[in-house]
């Protein structure tokens, strides 16, 4: 089989780090997979960018050309959103390739147009990485009864605090235009699952729930204190870390709920010597008051020295309001770390609570402040969950685990066309 994935990027963000995984473990499973991307940075073996002026580094000049589009839309939220919209030829590239199926991915940054996507010919595969596939140009929307994706986007039932032109209700029109064939879904958690089929636009697609790989061989376990002697961190600290690329700044990664269960936690259990560690950002002009010592550790890209931080970390807690699977939370329990978050979403997928980490009910920092503190006070639940974490990981995330079920996927959308 030799599926060509296509995706913005092939290292830029959880979606191409982790569509550029997926490659990987096909070609180490001996697949001829291939890789077309609009921003390549990395020397990975089979990534092409497609030829021509707004290609390669000039993918970032493309996005922002589409992103004009979007000042016509006043949307009242700072959520990233996609409209799609910019001719890209890459539909007639894609379908004169000799690959047998194209596997969709994250394609944000006018990587694709709507009608683009709905003109590539034989078998698709969609990776969902998140909600915008059956949204309006939202990346990531409301939930509720009453939200546009699950009834239409309708002139009477715009959100409150949108003004402008209706760029939603556009986008999503367009993609019922021109997507008139069913793809093959995937989702990497139950989730986003439930959200596509509760959808008015893909609710009649066949989806298929597959976790995203992670490379368990990379991220594994390093006992506790030589991960901490080789970045350089205290032994004599209990570490709490915090992953997220911007997570700070943006509302749905819960960096605000974080810091009010740091504050709690810190009222709590005085004198403890607790530290914290932000991954994926650096130290911001005006840090936010944790309660504690805090480093920033920044970008790391490296994935063993990402695993070293991992290790050397007592907990990870992810505090999102709403998320998918965060590779954050997958990549740490492989390394044996503990993970504390809230009962939403797909992290529901991430955490078995109470054998591999805590899942808090839903956005309840006191709830979530006191499963950190059973976790860094009591050691032996701490290594036992660590031990779990890392079986359940390398269960349910490695290649050995996921490459197949791909295979079966991309055969039954090969078979249904």
């Amino acid at each position: 089989m030799n599926p060509l994935h296509v995706s913005f990027s092939d290292s830029m963000g959880g979606a191409a780090r982790a569509a550029i995984r997926l490659h990987r473990g096909l070609l180490d499973a001996g697949e001829d997979s291939c890789m077309l991307t609009r921003h390549r940075t990395g020397n990975n073996p089979g990534v092409l960018t497609p030829p021509g002026l707004l290609s390669s580094t000039g993918a970032l000049l493309r996005g922002d050309i589409g992103n004009l589009a979007l000042k016509a839309q006043v949307s009242g939220d700072n959520d990233i959103r996609s409209a799609a919209w910019l001719p890209s030829g890459m539909a007639r590239k894609i379908n004169q390739t000799p690959h047998q199926l194209v596997n969709l991915h994250w394609l944000g940054g006018e990587t694709l147009s709507i009608a683009d996507i709905g003109n590539i010919k034989g078998p698709v595969v969609w990776t969902l990485h998140d909600m915008w596939a059956f949204c309006g140009c939202e990346h990531y929307a409301h939930e509720g009864s009453d939200a546009r994706w699950r009834n239409g986007y309708t002139r009477e039932n715009r959100t409150s605090g949108s003004h402008g032109l209706d760029l939603d209700r556009w986008t999503w029109e367009r993609k019922r235009r021109h997507w008139r064939r069913p793809f093959t879904l995937i989702t990497p958690s139950r989730w986003l699952a439930d959200c596509a089929r509760q959808s008015k636009l893909l609710h009649d697609w066949p989806i298929h729930t597959v976790p995203n790989p992670i490379d368990t061989s990379l991220y594994l376990p390093t006992e506790r204190a030589a991960a901490r002697d080789a970045l350089g961190l205290p032994r004599d600290r209990r570490l709490i870390l915090f992953g997220a690329a911007g997570g700070s700044r943006d509302p749905r990664k819960g960096f605000d709920l974080l810091l009010d269960a740091l504050l709690q936690l810190h009222e709590n259990v005085r004198g403890a010597d607790y530290e914290c560690l932000v991954l994926g950002e650096n130290e911001p002009a005006h840090a936010p008051e944790t309660g504690y010592a805090t480093r920033w550790l920044g970008h790391i890209k490296d994935d063993h020295q990402l695993a070293l931080v991992y290790s050397a970390a007592d907990v990870l807690v992810l505090p999102s309001r709403q998320d998918n699977l965060p590779q954050s939370g997958t990549e740490a329990q492989a390394c044996g770390c503990p993970v504390v978050a809230f009962d939403t979403g797909g992290l529901a997928d991430v955490v078995e609570h109470e054998r591999t980490g805590y899942l808090a009910p839903a956005f309840d920092t006191t709830a979530m402040a006191n499963y950190i503190a059973m976790l860094l006070q009591n050691s032996e639940r701490n290594r036992a969950m660590s031990h779990t974490a890392r079986e359940r990981a390398v269960q349910l995330w490695s290649y050995k685990s996921v490459i197949p079920a791909y295979l079966d996927v991309y055969s039954q959308a090969m078979e249904s066309v």
